[in-house]
């Protein structure tokens, strides 16, 4: 049958449950393309196996055309797309891409990264709808697409969806329930007293997780540029757009330095004796992703504050409400898309200054003022769901440990990594909220087959994490297809302990014993 239980599962194929893991799992796949969960505004979608992973990837059209929606930053959502062929039709913009916005201030950004690129384009504007257009040619619409991308400039499918009601293109808007009241006011109550120190007007809310990342980058990055810093560092593997984010902002190669091994406190601080003084910062993901790395970060703040510069550290994978870095950070920064939204089916980021900053209040004004703001009704959903995010975690925090063990013993397994692996657990506890806080987030490599396991695997399949709904996906097959198929894209993996047939398993509010089942179908 066809389940639906939100406080649980969200939307997934199921049958009852017989009890035991070796019977068949309770789990049917779900079909190529259909949204996880099922709603206009799910934020995963279904790509169920290795060939559909390619195929996405490569843009074939035998798959690509089978998706109704992706990961939103990724891909445009169909209702964005509706309502930009209407606009273009009704303001005659032939042989004309429009790309819809988030404001009139990603507008501006945004021809100015056209420009840069050598490509001219005119700002939309109509219905209090922001977009911007330019000639419809390959290099300047990949251009385009990227940098709104890697800024989460989109504008916003439920805005997209309300403009098509307003227009008289869609009957009636997704039936859903939203917060009634302040929703800002509900997500900032929620939110604040994760912070100490901080009060609810230093919780600073963005469109999304890397929109909130790229402003508080930039505002650092112009501050500290001043001083004659100018050098960032990334410590670890970072998340794609923000590793693309560093690179496009580096002034000059040396601009730009990559440490592969957190834990290599002493090339830190050989960094700092010979540049110190031109070292602008670093960005530290805790836990890493997709290695679950913890670094130490009281040693690595220790060292970067006595030299001047700044650490912007996002803890995403675990959540804000499992870990407490802002003791070490300058800025903290988080994607609210994960967990927070546990439904799966909105974007938000979220910025915090640490309030024994220097001048706090000016920077939290400043990134304040750059942030895309994030479209009402998807406040207000934030808002109706976020209170639920401790019931959550804690839900998925008592399946994790049990699965991690079953991995850990399957002979089919080859190693597993959680925020408890043995190589960074004394660092992660540090930060723990409480020592069974550890996320949702699971990484295993196998003896065997990932295609094999992949394809066999009825669980859902599809990008993001921290949902009630459980995810999994072949992580840097998705994130970095080009390195897994070039041999330098291999050797830069390998020089960062990654191996590109890494499973990336993001556990959900299921029972556990019926997502192991599900596992042992597949590993049999």
């Amino acid at each position: 049958m066809t389940r639906h239980d939100a406080t649980r599962d969200c939307i997934t194929l199921r049958e009852p449950n017989t009890g035991s893991h070796t019977n068949m799992s309770v789990f049917s796949p779900i079909p190529l393309g259909r949204p996880i969960p099922n709603t206009p505004h799910a934020v995963s979608c279904s790509l169920p196996t290795m060939r559909a992973i390619r195929g996405y990837e490569e843009k074939d059209p035998a798959i690509t055309e089978q998706l109704g929606s992706g990961y939103p930053r990724f891909v445009v959502h169909p209702y964005a797309r509706q309502l930009t062929e209407y606009l273009r039709a009704q303001h005659n913009l032939t042989n004309q891409t429009l790309w819809l916005t988030t404001s009139e201030k990603m507008v501006q950004q945004l021809a100015a990264e056209l420009t840069r690129a050598g490509t001219s384009s005119t700002p939309f504007t109509a219905d209090g709808i922001h977009g911007l257009s330019h000639a419809d040619e390959a290099e300047a619409n990949a251009t385009a697409k990227l940098y709104l991308q890697n800024v989460g400039g989109f504008i916003s499918s439920r805005e997209a969806e309300d403009r098509l009601v307003e227009f008289g293109e869609l009957p009636s808007a997704t039936a859903e329930t939203l917060f009634k009241g302040d929703a800002l006011s509900e997500i900032r109550h929620n939110l604040q007293p994760l912070f100490a120190g901080t009060s609810p007007d230093d919780i600073l809310i963005a469109n999304c997780g890397m929109n909130a990342i790229a402003v508080a980058y930039y505002a650092l990055a112009e501050r500290q540029a001043k001083n004659g810093r100018t050098i960032w560092i990334q410590l670890g593997w970072l998340y794609l757009d923000t590793i693309s984010l560093l690179k496009r902002s580096a002034g000059t190669a040396e601009d730009y330095v990559h440490f592969p091994d957190v834990f290599d406190l002493k090339a830190i601080r050989q960094l700092f004796a010979e540049k110190g003084d031109h070292v602008a910062g670093i960005i530290i993901e805790a836990p890493t992703n997709p290695l679950l790395q913890t670094p130490n970060l009281a040693a690595i703040a220790a060292v970067a504050h006595e030299h001047g510069a700044a650490l912007i550290i996002d803890p995403s994978i675990s959540s804000p409400f499992a870990v407490d870095v802002l003791p070490y950070a300058d800025i903290v920064v988080a994607s609210l898309t994960k967990y927070t939204a546990s439904e799966g089916d909105l974007m938000a980021g979220l910025v915090v200054v640490n309030p024994t900053l220097e001048d706090a209040a000016t920077l939290r004004d400043q990134i304040a003022s750059r942030l895309e703001p994030v479209y009402p009704r998807d406040l207000a959903r934030l808002a109706q769901e976020i209170g639920e995010t401790s019931a959550v975690l804690a839900q998925i925090h008592r399946s994790v440990a049990q699965i991690v063990d079953w991995l850990e013993a399957h002979p089919a397994v080859n190693q597993v990594l959680s925020a408890h692996h043995s190589s960074s657990r004394a660092n992660y506890e540090k930060i723990a909220r409480s020592p069974e806080m550890v996320g949702s987030m699971i990484s295993f490599t196998l003896h065997g087959s990932l295609e094999e396991f992949y394809d066999r695997l009825p669980l859902p399949k599809g990008p993001s994490f921290g949902m009630k709904t459980t995810l999994v996906c072949p992580f840097i097959y998705l994130a970095h297809y080009n390195l897994v198929n070039s041999e330098t894209g291999g050797a830069e993996l390998a020089a960062s302990g990654i191996n590109p047939d890494l499973v990336r398993f993001s556990v959900g509010c299921e029972p556990a014993e019926d997502i192991i089942a599900a596992l042992e179908e597949a590993l049999a």
